[in-house]
């Protein structure tokens, strides 16, 4: 079995750089082969609604909406029921290809053998 990665990104604008490498890095893995889960949680569960992620900019970066295309092109996108919930955010509300799920099936993606979990 390969070895995949599950990343948990609990940033969004309020820490921008740190937002942008969990999803740089999610691309960059699976560009390399590796299968990606990505998590949205916090403050980047707002890139789970369409449109939002096109707001976001970091100079010197790759655009957040292409990125975050390219792991809904070629992985998982996760947003976190309870961060959904607390922003009023439901499954009609999300871009195609974007689940919402909580902690238990976190839990069981990162305790999978071949897993390395990432939290930005």
């Amino acid at each position: 079995m390969a070895r995949s990665l599950v990343i948990k990104v609990t940033a969004g604008a309020d820490a921008p750089e740190r937002c942008n490498q969990a999803f740089t890095v999610a691309t960059a893995a699976l560009v390399s082969g590796v299968p990606v889960s990505l998590w949205l949680t916090g403050e980047s569960s707002w890139f789970a609604l369409p449109g939002r992620a096109k707001e976001f900019n970091l100079e010197e970066a790759a655009p957040l909406a292409d990125l975050l295309d390219a792991v809904l092109a070629g992985g998982k996108v996760t947003l976190c029921t309870q961060c959904a919930a607390r922003r009023g955010i439901t499954i009609d509300d999300v871009i195609d290809g974007v689940r919402i799920a909580g902690a238990p099936t976190f839990v069981e993606e990162i305790l999978s053998d071949g897993v390395q979990a990432l939290v930005y």
